[in-house]
């Protein structure tokens, strides 16, 4: 069993200094078995609002609440967005009695009731599939093609591992958008799905999704923005500084589980990957939800202008301004856009991750670093900053 000691760290934390915690990511991540560590599944204080006793315990959810003491968690929170309501009168009681970890499958902004009722009050804590610190190195290319959804990642082989992946791709958007409330056609959102794994890693355009699917630009915009509050999408928004350079206005748009990524490709064997066009800009994808989890930052940005220079990563982390860029190189070299982002973002340090195995400096603010080294977190990803 792979063990997820950092979430139930952060969560322990998190609930010893706010009086509730929402714990948030797609389905299927394993955010119920960890939950399951902190209070038995058969406690009164465990409410899974996908089962019908639980909705049945909460047809009066104030009186059946109150009562309970400790930590309560309510899984699946989404399914009953009236209860932020009562939460936030039952999170201001004084002396508190119990607090609340909720687990959701919709970010905030899909919830807004959770962020108008109980702001100041609930701590945010967002959790995917496994990574590189949980599995190890060794399986690094295992987790690259099969993503870090647990029961894809985890099957006997990867006939398997596609099969389950392929039959989550249809129950989620066939039964999970549903049940959340969002009336979007199956087939019309797998195509805009599929069309936006083979955008991955590109700056986000409407207009040729629209014209292909036969939807306004708005609607498109929609679509993408449901994928990105359900998890399945990152939208890296871009970063502008004042210079005379036109820079790029619009996001860049990955699919966030590369698993997820190769199944909508038709991409079953790391081979099979390896010859795809995709395969560099996917193992970027993968080399930046890595990074992200590694440091933790306290922004996340990509820059690019219209001369053509690009960072594929910039991120604040104390105060000070970072760079990442990924290449599926054997050696990288300096290049002049990273030459421009020094210069004009005024970046403290540029790490350039590659697959290889050793450290090398490529300019005395730039670093080629192997990309095991994310394993090291924010210290060996930075320190010869």
């Amino acid at each position: 069993m792979i063990k997820r000691i950092k979430y139930i760290k952060q969560i322990e934390v998190a609930l010893g200094r706010s009086r509730a915690v929402a714990l948030l990511g797609p389905r299927q991540c394993g955010k119920t078995t960890l939950a399951r560590q902190l209070v038995d599944i058969n406690s009164p204080n465990y409410l899974d609002l996908e089962d019908p006793v639980s909705l049945r315990r909460l047809s009066n959810p104030k009186t059946a609440l109150a009562s309970l003491k400790g930590i309560v968690i309510i899984d699946e929170v989404q399914r009953c967005p009236d209860l932020f309501p009562i939460l936030r009168v039952l999170s201001d009681r004084h002396p508190l009695p119990a607090k609340f970890l909720i687990l959701g499958s919709a970010s905030p902004e899909l919830l807004k009731q959770s962020s108008e009722s109980l702001a100041g009050r609930l701590e945010l804590i967002q959790m995917g599939g496994f990574n590189l610190s949980e599995v190890g190195q060794k399986e690094a290319t295992r987790l690259w093609v099969r993503g870090g959804f647990p029961l894809a990642f985890l099957a006997k082989n990867d006939a398997d591992s596609f099969s389950w992946r392929n039959s989550f791709i249809k129950t989620f958007l066939e039964r999970d958008l549903r049940r959340q409330g969002i009336d979007i056609q199956a087939a019309a959102l797998h195509r805009f799905w599929t069309m936006l794994a083979h955008s991955h890693g590109q700056i986000w355009n409407a207009a040729p999704f629209a014209a292909s699917l036969g939807i306004s630009q708005p609607t498109v915009r929609r679509y993408l923005d449901i994928l990105t509050g359900l998890f399945m999408v990152r939208q890296i928004q871009p970063w502008y500084v004042n210079i005379k350079k036109r820079q790029v206005k619009a996001p860049k748009v990955y699919i966030r589980d590369t698993g997820v990524l190769h199944s909508l490709l038709g991409l079953r064997t790391e081979s099979e990957i390896l010859r795809h066009p995709s395969c560099g800009v996917s193992w970027e994808g993968y080399a930046i939800e890595e990074v992200i989890h590694a440091v933790e930052p306290d922004d996340i940005y990509y820059w690019a202008t219209h001369q053509g220079a690009e960072i594929d990563l910039v991120f604040f982390k104390g105060g000070r301004m970072y760079g990442v860029e990924v290449k599926r190189a054997d050696a990288p070299t300096m290049t002049p856009a990273m030459r421009i982002a020094l210069e004009d973002l005024k970046l403290r340090h540029i790490t350039v991750i590659y697959p290889g195995e050793k450290r090398y400096s490529l300019h005395k603010k730039i670093d080629a670093v192997p990309f095991e080294t994310i394993m090291g977190g924010e210290k060996r990803l930075l320190d010869n900053d």
